[in-house]
Order: structure tokens, then C-alpha cells, then sequence
């Protein structure tokens, strides 16, 4: 049974108007710069969940000073599986299969033929060059439950056309196999002068046409891209190769990011998997989110910040912006803010 998550000692800003008591899941306190709990020591907490909001919220809502959290133990034995494909679809429709087959991976990872090439060059992990993509698959628990899951997970692969599958032997070779892609980004530096990081995440089931629209990118903004994804949840890292010397190429690849955000939300997915909104994504969220959806957030921010003190500027764009950015949202044939002028 797992633990519930607890967040304690949040700071909140004071608000504009009369103090007055707001009830958070565990605690009642005042919203005056005063320290207010999150979540309980129950596994469901009354209440809104509010605890969710503040997670979430990339530090517009409060201050956390104090954050309780549950140790997992280390499984007693872990195994991974390094799995070849020599067509990215294949790869693809794989990770979307281990998932369907009912199995939840203690980790799920995709590197296309490029970044297999530039760890391994770097690290040495003995990745297959000739695959188009290489999987690496882990289990990790008790020895009979991982031995197991490691058979059943080699069948999908198999299934799925895969060329050839290695499953550590031990420890070191685990390591070994996890090395390229831990040394991803170190080893994309080597081979450019910069690179820019994208997050996004898109169905499982979508990953080869993600490449596949990636490739076509590369060609229209003349930079070259890596891709390496956290499969088993759909999230996306693919790496803009560029020089951040040349104008040109800064400005290109700036664009090329921006598209492949716009093509994860038309794929059905989202413009972040897990590095948030910030600044650098704003316009992006005019694509994903109707004005009606941005404003709502932008009620929760006033509602926890009237004063607009935390963080202000990111995360929720004003209408203005969405209109400038030339990108909108077109759901039932309607398009957002039609009285705002178009640019």
C-alpha cells in the first residue's frame, strides 16, 4: 500500500482585501503569508485536491518549504532487455504492445538511429549501429516475478519484429546497457556546438509518426535532430542540433521546436511531458488550450496570488499574446477570442 503524499508549510502571498480562512485537505490556515498544509496522513483526503494543484503549478501558486515524501525501497533484482528494430514503426508499435500486453516496465526507452550512433561513440555500450531504433526495456523486483516479466516482455518484442534482443546478465551489463542513454545528452554536445531540448508527450501508439514528421522537420529548417523518448509514457526528447552563434540557425531552430510542439498536441498529445511550461512554451499553450481553458488557470493563479508575485509572466499566456502568435485554437469549427484583431 503506498503512502500518501503530504506537503507541508507552504507559503502563500498575502491577498488583496480582507484575510480570510481558506481549509486545505488536512489544515486550516490563513492566507497571510502564513504557513498552510497540503494532503493528510489519510490515503484520501476530503476536500479539493489541492495538493495536485500546488505540485503542478511550476512555483506560480506558493513556496514550499517543507515536502514529505515516501522512500522506495531498492528491488532486490533488476534486468534489462536491449532490443534492435530495424524500422522505427516496428519499434514503435512494440512499446505500444508491451503496454497492451498488460506489463508496466520498471523503465521503457527509445533512442532513433542517430543518437544510437552518438552514445555510442561516446559511452561504448556495444549498441546495435544497423537498427533504426534500439529499445531498452527493465524489470525490477523480486528474482522470480523479474524473470518473468523479462520472458513476457522478450515474446512482445519478438512479436514486433524485432531483430535481435539482449537481456543483462548481471549487474555490470545492466549498467552498461543504460549507459548510452544516460549519457544522451553529454553525447549529443560532442557532435554540435549546441543543441536545444524539446518536451512533449504524444500517444504511445503515435511514436514512429513523431519521428517520422521529425524527419520531415529536419529538412525544412536545414538542422539535424536526435531523438531520444521515455517510450513507455509517450514523452518526447528530441534534440535540435545547431549553432547558437549563427542568428539564423538560433531563430531556425527555435521554429523547429515550436512545430514539434504543435504536432505533439495534433497527434493527441501535449506540449510537456515533465519540464513544465516556463517562459520558452507560453505560445504553445495558445495551440493546446482554448481562452476559455487559459483563463480558467489564470482564475486558479489570482485565486492562490492575487498580487501576481509568483512567478508572474509564465506558464498561462494573456489573449493578446495568442493572438500575436498567429496559431489558434479551432475546436467545433469555432476559432478563440474572434473579436481580438488577427496579426
Amino acid at each position: 500500500m503506498m503512502a500518501p503524499r503530504h506537503l507541508s508549510k507552504v507559503l502563500l502571498p498575502e491577498p488583496e482585501g480582507p484575510t480570510r480562512p481558506t481549509t486545505s485537505p488536512g489544515a486550516t490556515c490563513m492566507l497571510a503569508g502564513e504557513a498552510v498544509e497540503f494532503g493528510s496522513d489519510a490515503l484520501d483526503a476530503p476536500g479539493f485536491d489541492l495538493l495536485s494543484i500546488v505540485i503542478g503549478s511550476e512555483g506560480m501558486l506558493a513556496i514550499a518549504t517543507e515536502v514529505t515524501v515516501k522512500l522506495v525501497p531498492k528491488p532486490q533484482v533488476a534486468r534489462c532487455i536491449m532490443a534492435s528494430f530495424d524500422d522505427i514503426r516496428k519499434a514503435g508499435d512494440a512499446v505500444a504492445g508491451v503496454i497492451a500486453a498488460g506489463i508496466i516496465p520498471a523503465g521503457l526507452e527509445m533512442m532513433d538511429k542517430p543518437m544510437t550512433a552518438a552514445v555510442e561513440d561516446y559511452v561504448h555500450a556495444g549498441y546495435d549501429l544497423s537498427a533504426a531504433a534500439i529499445l531498452l526495456c527493465e524489470s525490477d523486483g523480486i528474482l522470480e516475478e523479474v524473470e518473468e516479466e523479462i520472458g513476457r516482455m522478450s515474446d512482445v518484442l519478438r512479436q514486433h519484429g524485432a531483430t535481435a534482443i539482449a537481456v543483462s546478465r548481471d549487474e555490470a551489463e545492466r549498467l552498461k546497457f543504460w549507459s548510452g542513454r544516460k549519457n544522451a545528452f553529454p553525447a549529443s554536445g560532442r557532435i554540435s556546438p549546441d543543441y536545444m531540448c524539446m518536451d512533449s508527450t504524444i500517444p504511445r501508439k503515435r511514436l514512429a509518426d513523431m519521428l517520422l514528421a521529425i524527419a520531415e522537420m529536419e529538412k525544412k529548417y536545414g538542422l539535424r535532430c536526435v531523438n531520444v523518448f521515455h517510450a513507455g509514457d509517450g514523452n518526447l526528447h528530441p534534440l535540435i542540433l545547431f549553432d547558437a552563434n549563427d542568428a539564423d540557425q538560433l531563430q531556425r531552430c527555435e521554429q523547429f521546436g515550436a512545430e514539434i510542439l504543435e504536432t505533439s498536441v495534433a497527434m493527441g498529445g501535449t506540449i510537456t511531458g515533465e519540464h513544465g511550461v516556463g517562459v520558452e512554451k507560453l505560445s504553445s499553450m495558445c495551440v493546446q488550450f482554448s481562452a476559455q481553458e487559459n483563463e480558467q488557470m489564470a482564475a486558479i493563479k489570482r485565486a492562490f496570488d492575487p498580487k501576481g508575485l509568483l512567478n508572474p509572466g509564465k506558464v498561462i499566456p494573456t489573449l493578446n499574446r495568442c493572438a500575436e502568435y498567429g496559431r489558434m485554437l479551432v475546436r467545433d469549427g469555432k476559432i478563440k477570442h474572434p473579436d481580438l484583431p488577427r496579426f
